[in-house]
């Protein structure tokens, strides 16, 4: 079982307790067997505490629809600080709170509300709690309230009665005093909304089978039938599998119903927020069968925004994404049926197998060394393996120090013979923080698909305004990953090198407009044609002293002219035309270099 860092009682906002360890050198193995498949992935790490912008309208909403995302964990936090119920602020944190959970349930989210939050107890100092001198008047007043604008909404939710109650920071009151609100709490929901689903303890911490916090709350919960629906624990950081293990021996030992929902509703501690330690935590939750909710370490006013540090923020207030929202992108893009992997000390994969393709996400963070993987019985996938050869494309899937990624890199992409119905791929894994991605496709499939980005301004090529209309211009806009800017280059037949290149938004092909061939004919989308040589490009590599060997000049069939930025302009939303192909050296102009992150 992969080894991981622990610390207990760790929380959002707060210091940690330990740092990473140095990165070690290791060559390790983990193993595929296609011939062994499981349910149809649910994307069960897909989910966020916090992240949407106070009222709810940001990010846009392919951020969130591209990684399938699952669920959102909020109630209010940091805004007014101090405020909430406790200091006479309710009214802001329910209105942010309201607004976050119906755009949850737009997106076909679940939204687990925190009332502690809308409280006030959210690592501010508040000089009241629920219950103090034996009182609970003004919390029963409370509660009242909320579940009266709960009910209002007519959005179900899951009710996280109290976050991390083992720390002094969000419960500064007895332990016996916390049993109190929730038994009080757990009993008012069942009868005024019934059928809500009660999430508990959400406790700073993992599961453990001796004396402790954990064991006592379970004891509690028992001995007065107050048992949650879901369990919740925090892994910052953690092991899923063991967290999974050691709760179901907890609740065994009490006669408590196992295995139930388990809620790990927040993982990944700062230090873990990266491609690396993210898959792993993806493949780990998994494979321990829990559900989770990625932490967020942010504050000053950041906890509303960006999707829990997934995003970053340009100088013009654009989303763009991190390297580990790719992560998420891809894993969502996993479909069709699980398949069996078998980990190794520090590294762990989440595979699965459809018709015509399979993919394997690769987990693991805080160590460097090859990664061998092996990829057994590969013939189980339907229409991959043809005479004995199957196409293997890696990719990775860099951290670049918490900065805007425009997307997944191609290390290789090669056609391989079979031994066995097997082959292993061999990843060099010289970053800690980056990860791999392996894909398997036929190997008559020389399709490809990534981002042009344009490398005089680092902006991508974009299917303005995510039109489908025949005609649309095309523009170079920031680079936010969205399928607009996403291009299928399917090629030629006959013709070597070159491609027709396809929106992913769309479903339409690039095309100079009207097949003419002087400089300045507008670069379009129209309706794909199957043969129309102006909707056929040529990659020509570029060499030039700084490159990184992904760089080509996109030249039109017909007209032997380069896609180009007009006037060689930076400005966000320039239009995109031919011109004649200049000569790329390290000095000129770079509006017709476009690098394919994907090539």
């Amino acid at each position: 079982m992969p080894v991981r860092r622990v610390a207990a009682g760790l929380l959002s906002g707060a210091l940690l307790l330990t740092l990473p360890s140095p990165a070690r050198a290791a060559d390790e193995a983990i193993s595929v067997d296609f011939s062994i498949a499981g349910g149809a992935p649910t994307h069960r790490a897909s989910a966020w505490i916090y992240g949407m912008t106070e009222n709810g309208a940001g990010p846009a909403d392919h951020f969130f629809t591209d990684v399938r995302f699952r669920g959102m964990r909020a109630g209010g936090a940091q805004l007014g600080s101090p405020g909430g119920w406790a200091n006479g602020t309710y009214d802001r944190r329910w209105n942010s709170t309201r607004a976050q959970m119906l755009r949850t349930r737009a997106l076909g989210g679940t939204f687990i509300l925190l009332p502690h939050d809308l409280w006030g107890a959210d690592g501010a100092g508040i000089a009241r709690f629920p219950g103090d001198n034996g009182d609970w008047t003004d919390y029963d007043n409370f509660l009242t309230r909320l579940i009266a604008d709960v009910k209002a909404t007519g959005v179900p939710v899951q009710w996280d009665i109290w976050n991390e109650p083992n720390l002094s920071i969000f419960w500064n009151r007895s332990q016996a005093q916390y049993f109190e609100l929730w038994r009080r709490t757990h009993q008012r929901l069942r009868a005024e909304m019934p059928g809500t689903l009660i999430v508990g303890p959400s406790h700073a911490g993992v599961p453990q089978t001796s004396a402790g916090w954990w064991t006592q709350f379970l004891d509690h919960v028992r001995a007065n039938n107050v048992v949650p629906d879901i369990f919740s624990w925090h892994s910052l950081p953690g092991d899923p599998v063991a967290d999974v293990a050691s709760a179901n021996a907890s609740l065994g030992s009490r006669g408590i119903a196992h295995p139930r929902p388990y809620q790990i509703n927040e993982y990944g501690a700062p230090h873990e927020q990266n491609p690396g330690d993210g898959s792993w935590y993806i493949a780990r939750l998994e494979r321990a069968g829990a559900d989770g909710l990625r932490a967020n370490w942010a504050s000053a006013g950041n906890l509303h925004n960006d999707l829990g540090n997934l995003l970053v923020r340009n100088a013009a207030g654009q989303h763009l994404p991190k390297g580990e929202w790719w992560v998420y992108r891809y894993y969502a893009g996993q479909t069709g049926s699980i398949v069996s992997t078998t980990p190794s000390a520090a590294y762990d994969a989440f595979a699965t197998r459809t018709a015509g393709s399979a993919k394997i996400l690769v987990g693991g963070g805080g160590t460097t060394g090859n990664i061998a993987v092996r990829l057994n019985r590969v013939d189980a996938t339907t229409g991959i393996v043809v005479n004995n050869q199957v196409r293997v494309r890696v990719q990775r899937i860099p951290h670049d120090g918490g900065a805007a990624v425009a997307g997944p890199i191609t290390v290789s992409d090669t056609t391989v013979t079979l031994s066995g119905n097997a082959t292993t791929v061999n990843l060099a894994h010289g970053n800690a923080d980056d990860t791999f991605t392996v894909t398997l496709l036929p190997p008559s499939d020389a399709s490809f698909q990534s981002v042009a980005v344009a490398q005089h301004s680092r902006q991508c090529l974009d299917n303005t305004g995510l039109s489908s209309a025949d005609g649309n211009r095309q523009q170079q806009f920031h680079c936010e990953g969205g399928d607009q800017q996403l291009w299928n280059f399917r090629p030629v037949a006959g013709v070597a090198g070159t491609y027709t290149v396809v929106n992913q938004q769309s479903g339409k092909c690039l095309d100079v407009n009207a097949g003419a061939t002087a400089d300045g004919v507008a670069v379009q989308q129209w309706t794909c044609t199957g043969g129309a040589t102006n909707q056929q490009f040529t990659l020509r590599k570029v060499t030039y002293a700084g490159n990184d060997g992904h760089d080509y000049q996109l030249v039109a069939r017909h007209s032997g002219k380069c896609v180009d930025v007009s006037a060689v302009s930076t400005a966000a939303r320039a239009v995109i035309h031919q011109w004649t192909c200049n000569p790329v050296t390290q000095s000129s102009p770079l509006n017709q270099t476009w690098r394919l992150f994907g090539r």
